[in-house]
């Protein structure tokens, strides 16, 4: 937030970046180099080397020129009471951040930040949901660390934090992920998404790549070796076919696990005054600070499997924003409901309602879909009649659909509990929303022409926070229900 600046004797001396941002800023320039890229492939398709090597030669040559400008412009400078970041170079902007006014301050870093002992810090404050009005892009962790202290240490009136740093690093977690528990988590992070991008790869670039498991041929040159069984997948088409099948299995289930070590790997959360901090990565180390007073909303989810097996992950949609610039933490990626519990025991916020207090939608909610699924069944008919598996796809996908609309429908239900809405539904992706009724800063009664005909409405609630104003919602409420919480929620 841009307060009204000290007097330059009250600051400390200009400090600027660390020179090593022209290191770790060449990572932005290589992500956004896509277009280069592809004007270097058709360059090279045309033998035009020589043009490639200058063009290559010019951008990073305007890339370092520009980070160069940017770390000799930008200064910042660190008083008593408040931080001041000077930028631009032809238009220069002066923005102080009150230390009250920030929120937390979190730190991360990435690999080459890691190996090089240096961090990101950005100031988190109330300006905006989900915004940070100040960022410093590379400097020491050392530093990096030291203005955490002394923002948190003015925030608090505290004279000495780092003591109680230290015991917090000492403390019981509220919650912690070990080894075993990022595996298990991997593997329910597989994704079918992940599984039709491999079948799409293997079917397009397949003979490009030499490999394609769904051919017996790719099984035959694999195994070579062994003889019989050889001969074996030579005959039966069916066999090559299941075992390409497995192997995509397997790949898939590989990629959740690699995908959530990297993200979660020494995944670790506490309870630091107001706030919880979070702490996770293996290659990008991210600390990230919630306060609790900015929460606005939590999200408990499971799925029939991990339902069975004791598994929920506990989401917090917040003011404050993430690694991601979003304000959707996730805080607990698996955990036991007691650990659930414990989290949000924090927050002063109740698990569920009694359970008499639950209130189940309208059979609409199941009737609206199923006529919805109607002309893409018909359009699956037709298909069949031309292109048999193409429209044997399609009906297999109407039918999958509505079959699980069939099994969430039971489970679609909310509660109104005192302070507390909670919103609950699905079936494949289970869900529980715990919204208190003071964070609802609107509540909409929607309807449509096909909703009227079977008298029902949909309740849609605004919540500040996450990817702007969230949207939740009770589906398929009688219209006379909906409205009667509507006034409920926002009395």
């Amino acid at each position: 937030m841009t307060g009204t600046a000290l007097p330059a004797q009250d600051l400390g001396p200009p400090e600027r970046l660390h020179p090593l941002f022209l290191l770790t800023g060449l990572g932005g320039t290589v992500r956004g180099a896509w277009g280069m890229l592809a004007l270097g492939l058709w360059l090279g398709s045309q033998g035009r080397w020589g043009l490639i090597g200058a063009i290559a030669g010019a951008y990073i040559a305007i890339s370092l020129g520009g980070l160069l400008l940017r770390w000799l412009k930008l200064e910042y400078r660190v008083g008593e009471h408040e931080i001041r970041i000077d930028t631009g170079l032809f238009e220069r902007t002066s923005r102080a951040i009150p230390f009250d006014r920030i929120q937390d301050v979190d730190i991360e870093q990435g690999p080459v930040q890691r190996l090089l002992g240096l961090a990101q810090v950005r100031f988190e404050t109330g300006a905006a949901a989900g915004g940070s009005d100040g960022v410093l892009h590379t400097i020491s962790l050392e530093r990096a660390e030291s203005l955490r202290r002394l923002v948190r240490a003015n925030r608090t009136r505290v004279s000495a934090l780092a003591p109680a740093a230290a015991e917090v690093e000492n403390a019981a977690p509220l919650f912690a992920m070990d080894n075993r528990r990022l595996a298990v988590a991997g593997l329910f992070n597989f994704s079918l998404a992940v599984l039709a991008g491999l079948f799409g790869l293997s079917q397009t670039l397949g003979n490009f790549a030499g490999f394609d498991p769904f051919s017996r041929r790719f099984w035959i040159n694999a195994l070579d070796f062994t003889g019989p069984l050889q001969a074996y997948v030579a005959v039966h088409r069916v066999v090559a076919a299941l075992a390409g099948a497995v192997l995509l299995l397997a790949l898939g289930a590989a990629t959740g696990i690699v995908r959530t070590v990297l993200r979660d790997y020494g995944f670790r959360l506490d309870r630091v005054g107001v706030a919880l901090r979070r702490r996770r990565g293996l290659l990008t180390l991210t600390d990230v600070s919630l306060p609790l007073a900015r929460v606005q909303a939590a999200i408990v989810a499971t799925g029939p499997v991990r339902r069975a097996l004791g598994w929920f992950e506990l989401k917090l949609q917040s003011l404050a924003q993430d690694e991601a610039s979003k304000g959707d933490h996730v805080v607990a990626p698996l955990a036991r409901a007691d650990e659930i519990d414990r989290v949000l025991a924090e927050l002063r916020w109740p698990a569920a309602p009694p359970a008499l207090a639950w209130r189940n939608v309208s059979r609409a909610y199941l009737y609206l879909f199923l006529l919805a699924m109607i002309p893409i069944a018909a359009g699956g008919a037709v298909q069949a009649a031309f292109v048999p598996w193409l429209g044997a796809t399609t009906l297999t996908v109407v039918a999958t659909a509505a079959l699980l609309r069939i099994r969430a429908w039971p489970r679609t239900r909310y509660a109104l509990d005192g302070k507390f809405l909670f919103v609950e539904g699905g079936w494949w992706r289970q869900h529980r929303l715990l919204l208190p009724l003071a964070r609802v800063q609107s509540a909409d009664v929607t309807e449509n022409s096909l909703t009227r005909l079977f008298g029902v409405a949909t309740v849609r609630l605004g919540v500040a926070g996450g990817g702007g104003f969230s949207d939740h919602r009770v589906p398929a409420l009688p219209r006379a229900t909906a409205f009667d919480l509507r006034r409920a929620i926002l009395a």
